[in-house]
């Protein structure tokens, strides 16, 4: 099989059911949607340490998670089978809960950094936040599968516990926000 076909030559991809411009909104959700698996991989690598392999292998399944969404976005016209369902939304909030009794209590906002691990769940959460954005705004001109919209939002939580947990376990603290902070 060749990588190139060169039927995206004249600016059109292939759908599950039918051709549409690479910037209609379906292709852009599921682009972003892909943008963020990206991103995982990318803070995959950074965690190579033991005290980490428990966020890589529940990663590494949101991977393959987010390909179905991916192939749900995709579908277009009538008997869709989707693969993104509820039950994935209650796995996450499970890992959730259970990955936030590792951290004190939230008392104020957070600043994204820390360590390298914690930023890089930061950016996870941020391109999350945008792939769900790109989907409300799909489901609100076509149908498609709803429930990717609520996985997104609760992954995007899921990052930022990450991103907590990450700086707990490497012994850094979060940079707590402060207001109305000037240069000098």
């Amino acid at each position: 099989m060749k990588i190139y076909t060169r039927t995206g030559d004249q600016g059109e991809t292939g759908l599950i059911g039918e051709r549409r411009r690479k910037d209609n909104l379906r292709v852009e959700a599921y682009g972003t949607v892909d943008e963020l698996n990206a991103f995982i991989g990318e803070a995959i690598v950074r965690l190579q340490e033991d005290i980490y392999t428990d966020m890589r292998k529940n990663l590494t399944i949101i991977q393959h998670q987010l390909f179905d969404a991916g192939g749900d976005l995709a579908q277009v016209g009538k008997n869709r089978t989707y693969l993104v369902k509820a039950k994935m939304v209650d796995d996450l909030e499970y890992l959730i809960d259970q990955y936030d009794k590792e951290c004190s209590e939230l008392a104020n906002f957070i600043v994204p950094g820390g360590t390298a691990q914690s930023t890089a769940f930061h950016l996870c959460r941020v391109v999350a936040r945008r792939a769900e954005r790109r989907v409300v705004t799909l489901c609100s001109t076509e149908e498609t599968n709803e429930e990717i919209r609520r996985y997104l939002n609760r992954l995007s939580d899921f990052f930022f516990v990450l991103a907590r947990v990450a700086n707990v376990r490497a012994g850094q603290t979060d940079i707590p926000y402060k207001r109305n902070q000037e240069l000098r």
